[in-house]
């Protein structure tokens, strides 16, 4: 099987294998308001510096350039508007890559950014946005209060907010941000490891359909949430999936970087019906995890089991 490739993004998807299906963007969806993976690894990326395994031994000499840090970007053709879930370290080729998908809006940087926490992979591809380097003007970026506390008191993130590169709209837990009358963002706190700032999960809404965007939670049992009923309540949800199982990491102690294994979640959803199953894209994966890889037994485990895992250039009509 070939793969379809919208000509614009071509250059960013020449390690596509064929081996799992993947829908791409063309000119017709993005006349529609879009979601679309542009990551789907953990912060430190793939391959992950000092790496000695098999799992990266070979990506420091031929790169996957489909491997980016998590993040979704949203398409708001009826505005002419695009926005950035999470500013990543591969801000750079994301934001290029989103704003071949929207011909029309011609500013290469998004309209806003929506941040979980800070995690480095999470938020501190906002430091491209200095005079260092776009030196950008005032783009809008949507934080929990904390997390907007710290990056006005802590150098170099302060700096971005003097020189007015980007402008912090704080939200609070359960608030709505409209971004235009069919299009709005509701965020929630999950637990997680919050160092320096709270960590977010956002429901975002579309004219028609919704998505759950949740990348790093420590357990769903901590969460104040039922997280099937949350799956039941939008059309896709893109959860949490760092670990596969315990077995991948053994030189860590797992009560420090707590997660849901994907093993864990599949039992937790096992009697959703096909459709709510179906609903589910797996998504920020650590380098060790074997369903990075698409041939994987582990990523033919989770499909059998029918539910999705997330790869980059994969969109979703909303």
């Amino acid at each position: 099987m070939k793969c379809i490739v919208h000509f614009a993004a071509a250059l960013f998807l020449l390690g596509c294998s064929g081996k799992e299906p993947v829908k791409n963007t063309s000119d017709s969806e993005t006349k529609k308001t879009t979601l679309v993976v542009l990551g789907n690894v953990q912060d430190a990326g793939s391959p992950q510096i000092g790496c000695k395994k098999k799992c990266c031994s070979s990506l420091f000499e031929k790169p996957d350039h489909q491997r980016k840090v998590v993040s979704l970007g949203l398409l708001d053709p009826n505005e002419n508007k695009k926005y950035l879930f999470e500013a990543t370290p591969d801000i750079g080729s994301q934001v290029k890559y989103l704003s071949k998908l929207n011909f029309e809006n011609g500013k290469e940087l998004p309209d806003g950014i929506f941040i979980t926490h800070a995690h480095i992979g999470h938020y501190t591809g906002l430091m491209y946005l200095g005079k260092e380097a776009m030196n950008a003007n005032q783009v809008p970026v949507y934080t929990f209060p904390r997390m907007a506390n710290f990056l006005k008191k802590s150098g170099p993130w302060s700096q971005l907010i003097q020189n007015q590169n980007i402008q912090l709209n704080p939200i609070e837990k359960e608030n709505i941000v409209a971004l235009s009358d069919k299009i709005s963002v509701k965020a929630y706190r999950v637990p997680h490891r919050d160092e320096y700032s709270e960590t977010a999960g956002f429901t975002i809404n579309g004219p028609e359909k919704s998505a759950l965007f949740i990348p790093d939670i420590d357990k769903w049992k901590k969460w104040d949430k039922d997280i099937i009923q949350e799956i039941r309540n939008v059309d896709y949800a893109f959860i949490d999936a760092t670990f596969f199982d315990g077995a991948e990491i053994n030189n860590r102690d797992m009560s420090e970087i707590p997660h849901p294994f994907i093993v864990e979640s599949m039992k937790l959803f096992e009697h959703l019906n096909p459709r709510e199953k179906q609903k589910i894209y797996f998504i920020h994966f650590n380098h060790t995890n074997p369903a990075l890889v698409e041939d994987s037994p582990q990523t033919k485990i989770i499909l059998k089991k029918g539910f999705n895992l997330a790869r980059f250039g994969q969109t979703f009509t909303l």
